[in-house]
């Protein structure tokens, strides 16, 4: 029984430097590359809607989300799901919404306008 209590206080250890150490490497990656100062206001909150709940992000904003880089957006989005605040959220439905919302963007700013055609 002994053993039993001493693997659970080290998958709980484990798991808990997992996490610390998942969010230092979010935080690094987003301090490495700028990534809080490459989006606009307006658009952080249209890209947080379309993803963390129910919305649509517009063109210009697809623009600034791909400019943004698959980089930055990841480890945003990861570390917006590290925050308490947002506990009660399924991780693979947010990974797969924000997965979802790049391609929909890299897909709008990747095909030609029909206004210049």
């Amino acid at each position: 029984m002994a053993s039993l209590n001493i693997y659970s206080a080290l998958a709980v250890l484990f798991l808990t430097c997992g996490a610390a150490m998942a969010t230092k490497e979010n935080d690094q990656i987003i301090k490495d590359n700028n990534c809080e100062t490459k989006m606009g206001l307006p658009c952080v909150l249209e890209a947080f809607t379309s993803i963390f709940k129910t919305g649509t992000i517009s063109s210009k904003c697809c623009g600034e989300l791909v400019g943004l880089g698959k980089v930055c957006h990841s480890a945003l989005v990861k570390r917006t799901l590290e925050n308490p605040l947002f506990k009660d959220l399924s991780p693979a439905r947010i990974i797969a919404k924000s997965i979802q919302t790049w391609n929909n963007c890299l897909a709008l700013i990747d095909s030609p306008s029909p206004f210049y055609s």
